[in-house]
């Protein structure tokens, strides 16, 4: 695991588990093994200390978790109450490490927490926070303080209803972060697969991490195991609760309390989200699975809202890994993913945008339009973009989050500060915005976006300044000191003299000692605030010496950063600067706590602030990435949903030309209504099939989320879907082959694809026999091809595919260029792949060269090519079998009939005793004689060729 304390620290905590109190360890251990069974994927901490250390142990499986995941080893285990057979296994994390530990854990590992803790000399421990990865109120700043939450924490509550008429999905979600609860519903078939084609997109638009069901005690709710599914194939959690927890009963009064004061209870009762019955039985078990009315400072601060599916691209989950939008925890460089490559953001909030902004493609032409107009702005004014950057964004804190903990009450004087530096700097990046000197269009877009909010947040905030300015001690904040001015309170002064006094006796003694040791104040003998020590002084270890065996002088430590001593008189002025700084703060608390409480008034604006920098910071990047890349991209020209053809000059794959050492070959893109609308690509392995597909719908994704592609040029109709089945893989523990899954990922798109959407299919139909496999790719793309008529690229090694475009006009071959050299030596090629794109078909694969390239051992190698030199030898009359299927049963039957009269005449004489020379002519006046049926036979002609 990456940024844990290096187990180095451990050892010491190891001799505290081995060591601890023998008495107080078996009465844990009683306690451990009397709670009741815990949910599956939870993961229990308990939070204790040692020497003023706080650190954290694990105990049964959950212990040998830990030493498998963290440590990597057994031996970080230990046995409470007993030995190995028989004692409880235990292992702990230190403070850093378990903050670490958790952050994976619950973003990456998908896995749930609680912390328990003990109340001092009573032994009685209870959970004191509670966290899953859709719901991370509870360690939001025990986790995040000094690292940014870059994805939002969204949790899902779905209510299925069923009655003799119809079946119902009523879905709930919330996004804490923002405090917003959304609601959706709609009705489904017998089968529930609107629900699958809904659901997945809305788990993807959202980025839902976690999924409340009703609890399936029998594991046989069909629904249910379906729902399941579904959650499994988009990698979010599913948490079952008892169906009592989705009872509608108080929702009305709950949400009364929590929305907006200015919604009423009437006007909540006559909305059109309110009659969403089902829809209302999931945000009531959401609402009580999140204990949302257990924080009173939520109260009318949450939004209600419909979400409407219909207003983003439409994406499943393995569009999600087949584009490769989003990083996975394995991923080194940052540019592997599309979300890496884009994220050139400044702020936490900008991150957070841009993951949405990936997951919900735009379908408005003109919203699309006006992103690209600003892109284009910071595109051409590199001096803006670059000032934008790194002159305002680059230092603006995470609003949403600063906001929380105002309205949460977890904030302090530094937060105070923190916002204070923001709004102070508005002036500063509303100038810079107005500086841009393009044209008028240009100029009135700025301002109507963002100029014109600015100011209005500026006018907003102004008091707010007025307050910081006059309260807090701004001069203190350049030496880590949040404080309240001392002229603002009699008493505070009094205490704030009396410490400045003490402060300077200190560095009066600071010079005394120097001139005593004859060191130099400044750089050899150093007056320092030690976390332990309190004020004290530090000299180099080699210089050490000065003070030994002096009873003068008061010896600490030595540390790798040097020796710590003090004297008497700085001991003694120490100790005034000390308690006469706890007066002050315990004096300035009630003052702190006024201030928090107006600034905390301020956290609707704040939050709207946030918002706009984050829409501000995404589009700089966008331009950053569009100039910065090592071809520049273009902004593509982009026709209406359903309409226009896709047409791209030197296309690229903005992933991998990124990469280091990496010199991509472009290539051109035609997708074109009822001309080429069907594409198949053929050609060796490592060739690019994939890369080609998948590099297309990565730029038209980027073109709808209002970004520049790679292309030198590019024209792009609107899609309302992307779906993809490429590289799907197996999952044992799930029950699902890779076949299986294959084929699901295929019924996904068949049932949701449409004539506006863009298929994109890779090698389907390899997890099953050639023939099999062969036929379904046949009956999927001549399906897609006729009946959906979407635009739609099919990457397959069945090169009997290549005939569709004799049935469907507007199906095109392509194939991935190799070249092959003349013989080195016998059965050897020399073959280069040249990874260019162009008309017609490939009849080779190329499998065994692949394989050569792994460095595959030679007898190998050698055996494959003799086995497939075989098989091509014997493959001949499979192939015509496989001619059959293309044509009619009547077809087939008059060729037959053709074919046994001529050998019928034929055999009609004594063949065996004739001349050669006159059984030719024979066969010649035969062949003349059923020539013209022959012809006129499309099996026979198809038959002949394939035996020349």
């Amino acid at each position: 695991m990456s940024n844990l304390d290096s187990p180095k620290e451990i050892p010491e905590l190891g001799i505290l588990l081995r060591y601890q109190d023998k008495p107080e360890q078996q009465n844990f251990v009683k306690f451990f093994r009397a709670l009741p069974q815990k949910e599956e994927g939870t993961i229990y901490l308990f939070e204790r200390d040692a020497n003023q250390r706080r650190y954290y142990t694990f105990h049964g499986d959950d212990a040998l978790y830990i030493a498998q995941a963290v440590y990597k080893t057994t031996s970080a285990i230990k046995y409470w109450g007993g030995d190995v057979a028989k004692g409880l296994p235990t292992t702990s994390l230190t403070h850093s490490a378990a903050e670490s530990f958790l952050r994976d854990a619950l973003l990456n590992k998908q896995l749930r927490i609680e912390i328990w803790a003990s109340k001092k000399g009573t032994g009685q421990w209870s959970v004191i926070r509670k966290a899953s990865p859709g719901n991370l109120q509870d360690v939001e700043d025990y986790l995040f303080v000094n690292s940014n939450l870059t994805s939002a924490p969204v949790v899902m509550a779905v209510k299925l209803a069923s009655s003799a008429e119809q079946k119902t999905v009523g879905v709930s979600f919330a996004d804490a972060s923002v405090r917003e609860i959304g609601i959706a519903e709609f009705v489904d078939n017998e089968l529930y697969s609107n629900f699958e084609l809904r659901s997945q997109s809305l788990l993807i638009q959202l980025g839902v991490k976690e999924c409340i069901i009703p609890i399936d005690e029998a594991h046989k709710d069909y629904e249910l195991i379906k729902i399941k599914g579904v959650l499994s194939r988009c990698n979010v959690v599913a948490t079952e609760r008892k169906r009592g927890d989705f009872n509608t009963k108080d929702i009305e009064q709950d949400l009364n309390r929590l929305l907006d004061g200015e919604i009423s209870v009437a006007a909540l009762r006559k909305s059109t989200e309110f009659e969403m019955k089902n829809a209302m039985s999931a945000c009531a078990c959401l609402v009580k699975y999140l204990s949302i009315l257990s924080d009173e400072t939520a109260f009318g601060k949450y939004s209600l809202k419909h979400h409407d599916l219909s207003q983003y691209m439409r994406l499943d989950a393995s569009a999600l890994r087949a584009l490769n939008l989003m990083p996975s925890p394995q991923d080194g460089a940052k540019s592997m993913s599309l979300f890496g490559l884009l994220n050139k953001c400044k702020t936490a909030q900008g991150s957070r945008l841009l993951g949405q902004w990936l997951k919900q493609p735009l379908l408005d032409i003109q919203h699309i339009r006006e992103r690209q107009d600003l892109v284009q702005v910071f595109a051409e004014d590199t001096e803006l973009r670059q000032s934008v950057q790194e002159d305002h964004l680059k230092s603006v804190p995470d609003m949403h989050r600063l906001a929380k903990r105002f309205q949460r009450g977890f904030a302090t004087l530094q937060d105070v500060v923190r916002a204070y530096q923001v709004i102070i700097k508005l002036p500063g990046l509303q100038a810079c915005l107005e500086s841009y000197s393009g044209d008028d269009v240009q100029k009135e877009l700025l301002d109507r976006v963002y100029i014109s909010k600015l100011k209005e947040y500026a006018v907003n905030l102004e008091k707010l300044q007025e307050m910081v300015e006059t309260t807090i001690d701004l001069n203190a904040v350049a030496e880590h000191e949040f404080i309240i001015k001392a002229d603002f309170d009699e008493d505070l002064l009094a205490l704030r003299e009396q410490i400045n006094t003490a402060r300077e006796r200190m560095d009066k003694e600071h010079l005394k000692v120097a001139d005593r040791l004859n060191l130099d104040a400044e750089k050899k003998l150093k007056l320092e605030k030690h976390n332990l020590y309190g004020f004290c002084f530090r000299i180099s270890r080699a210089d050490a010496g000065v003070i030994r065996n002096k009873s003068e002088f008061i010896e600490y430590a030595t540390q790798k950063a040097g020796t710590y001593f003090a004297t008497t008189s700085l001991k003694e002025f120490n100790n005034t600067w000390t308690d006469l700084s706890n007066q002050y703060e315990k004096k300035q608390n009630s003052l702190v706590k006024e201030v928090i409480g107006i600034v905390a008034t301020y956290c609707p604006v704040m939050e709207n602030l946030g918002g706009l920098v984050a829409h501000l910071d995404v589009l700089v990047s966008f331009a950053h990435v569009s100039v910065m890349a090592p071809v520049p991209y273009v902004r593509p020209f982009l026709h209406p949903l359903g309409e226009g053809n896709v047409e791209l000059v030197d296309a690229r794959h903005p992933c991998l030309e990124a990469q280091d050492d990496v010199a991509f070959i472009p290539n051109d893109v035609k997708l074109v209504r009822e001309e080429s609308e069907f594409q198949i690509i053929t050609g060796p392995n490592m060739g690019g099939k994939s890369t080609y597909i998948r590099q297309i719908g990565v730029i038209a994704l980027m073109a709808q989320i209002g970004c520049f592609v790679p292309c030198s040029e590019a024209t792009l109709t609107t899609f309302d879907s992307i779906l993809a089945r490429v590289g799907a893989g197996d999952s044992q523990l799930k029950g699902v082959s890779t076949f299986m899954a294959e084929m699901l990922e295929t019924a996904t798109i068949l049932q949701s694809a449409t004539s506006k959407s863009l298929i994109i299919i890779d090698e389907l139909g390899r997890g099953t026999s050639t023939y099999d496999g062969f036929g379904l790719a046949w009956a999927i793309s001549e399906y897609i091809a006729i009946h959906i008529k979407a635009f739609c690229l099919f990457a397959t090694h069945f090169h009997e595919l290549t005939a569709l475009n004799e049935k469907v006009p507007h199906v095109r071959n392509l194939n991935v260029a190799v070249h092959v050299g003349d013989d080195k030596e016998e059965g050897a090629r020399d073959i280069t792949l040249l990874y260019k794109v162009n008309e017609g078909v490939c009849d080779q694969s190329f499998g065994i060269h692949v394989a050569e390239l792994a460095r595959f051992p030679s007898t190998v190698v050698r055996l494959a090519k003799r086995k497939a030199e075989e098989l091509e030898d014997t493959g001949a009359t499979a192939g015509r079998e496989k001619l059959v299927t293309k044509f009619t049963k009547k077809e087939i039957h008059e060729g037959n009939d053709i074919v046994q009269r001529c050998l019928g005449e034929f055999g009609s004489t004594d063949n065996e005793n004739m001349d050669p020379q006159v059984l030719s002519q024979k066969l010649d006046t035969i062949r003349t004689k059923y020539e013209p049926e022959i012809q006129k036979n499309s099996y026979l002609r198809d038959l002949l060729a394939s035996l020349c």
